[in-house]
C-alpha cells in the first residue's frame, strides 16, 4: 500500500499536502492572512443567519427569527443569547396582552463585525479563485 503524504498546517488554518506541484500546474498562492481572522462566534450558521436578517432589518422578533431561520426555539434563544453577550446584537423583552416578546436588533458593534467577516469572507474567496 503507498505511503500517504504528510499534512502540514499552515498559516491561516489551511491543510496542504507536502507534495510538488506537476508539471504545469500553478503554484498555489498563500493563504491570506485574514483568514486566522474569521470571527468564530458570528461564523457559525445559525449566528451568521442572525447577524445577517438584522442587517437588512431594524429589528425583527424572535418568532421572525425563527420562522426566517427555520430553527427550533431552543436553537434560536442560544444563539441568540451567545450574541447578546457579545454586544452584536440587543434584545428588548416586552409583553404583549401577556406573551412574552422578545425584539432583537444588530448593535454598532455587530454591524462592524458583520463587515469584517463579510471582508474576511472576500478574501478568501479572492485566494480561492487565484
Amino acid at each position: 500500500m503507498a505511503e500517504r503524504p504528510q499534512r502540514r498546517r499552515v498559516e491561516g488554518g489551511d491543510v496542504h499536502r507536502d507534495r510538488p506541484p506537476k508539471r504545469g500546474e500553478p503554484t498555489p498562492a498563500p493563504a491570506p492572512d485574514s483568514l486566522a481572522a474569521l470571527d468564530r462566534l458570528i461564523h457559525e450558521r445559525v449566528r451568521l443567519g442572525i447577524v445577517s436578517a438584522l442587517a437588512v432589518n431594524d429589528s425583527l422578533t424572535f418568532q421572525e427569527l425563527k420562522e426566517i431561520l427555520g430553527v427550533t426555539d431552543g436553537n434560536l434563544s442560544v444563539h441568540a443569547r451567545r450574541l447578546e453577550e457579545a454586544g452584536y446584537i440587543a434584545c428588548k423583552k416586552s409583553f404583549a396582552m401577556r406573551i412574552p416578546r422578545s425584539e432583537y436588533r444588530l448593535t454598532q458593534e455587530g454591524r462592524k463585525a458583520l463587515e469584517r467577516h463579510l471582508e474576511h469572507l472576500a478574501a478568501v474567496i479572492r485566494w480561492a479563485r487565484s
